[in-house]
């Protein structure tokens, strides 16, 4: 039995043999191919990983050297330069957040929509949808501020920004007159960050509005059923 084994095994080796001496160059081009895809894919790889590298170290540089307008530029230019890093995702947000507190809300309004489009699946989209919305509101283009909190309030991705969005909500409702709807965004936040000092303040303002609200009419009890004088059954 091991004989016809090894009997077979040499007659495949010999029929496969000149398929082997016909294909050769086609073989060795594939071979070849092969090895170059590798190379590719390696030095791709590398140059990835010191773009990223590079991108960090410029972020961090320009965070120790810069602040205000220069901090905010530099921080655009490395998101420009390194796109496509992660290192430039945290560029850009960064930036957009430094000309939000700088009080430039419509550049920052600019730069938050850009990161949205550039990065919609981003960890840090839930921040960039709320900085988009509070430079929108601070902006007075109150309509597309609640617009935009409503998204940022369902994102599941990052709860501080979802409960930042739902508190100015409840800011907006509370100034146009919505105490009810207002009382209950303000009692989620307050619920779910008690012991914070955003849920803190939540928590007082929903007990203001609480007290503010009208009460509701109270139910009369039910009328006393009239007494019979006299047995209809006889």
């Amino acid at each position: 039995m091991q004989a016809q084994e090894e009997v077979s095994a040499e007659d495949y080796l010999f029929r496969l043999w000149p398929w082997l001496e016909a294909n050769a160059k086609r073989l060795a081009f594939g071979a070849a191919l092969a090895v170059i895809a590798i190379f590719v894919f390696t030095f791709y790889t590398y140059r990835q990983n010191q773009r990223e590298i590079a991108a960090g170290e410029a972020l961090t540089q320009a965070n120790l050297s810069d602040t205000g307008a220069q901090l905010a530029a530099a921080c655009l230019k490395i998101a420009a330069d390194y796109a496509g890093t992660a290192a430039a995702q945290r560029a850009r947000l960064q930036g957009a957040t430094v000309l939000f507190i700088t009080g430039k809300y419509a550049d920052a309004q600019t730069q938050f929509q850009m990161f949205l489009d550039a990065y919609p699946d981003s960890f840090f989209t839930a921040q960039a949808t709320l900085g988009l919305a509070s430079s929108l509101d601070a902006l007075g283009k109150t309509d597309q501020a609640v617009s935009a909190y409503q998204r940022a309030s369902n994102q599941t991705s990052d709860l501080n920004a979802a409960l930042n969005a739902k508190f100015s909500l409840a800011r907006i409702d509370e100034a146009q007159g919505k105490l009810a709807e207002a009382q209950r965004l303000y009692g989620e936040v307050a619920r779910t960050f008690g012991n914070s000092s955003l849920g803190s303040e939540a928590g007082l303002r929903a007990m203001d509005l609480t007290a503010r609200l009208p009460k509701a009419p109270a139910t009369p009890a039910p009328a006393p059923a009239a007494s019979v004088p006299f047995n209809l059954s006889k």
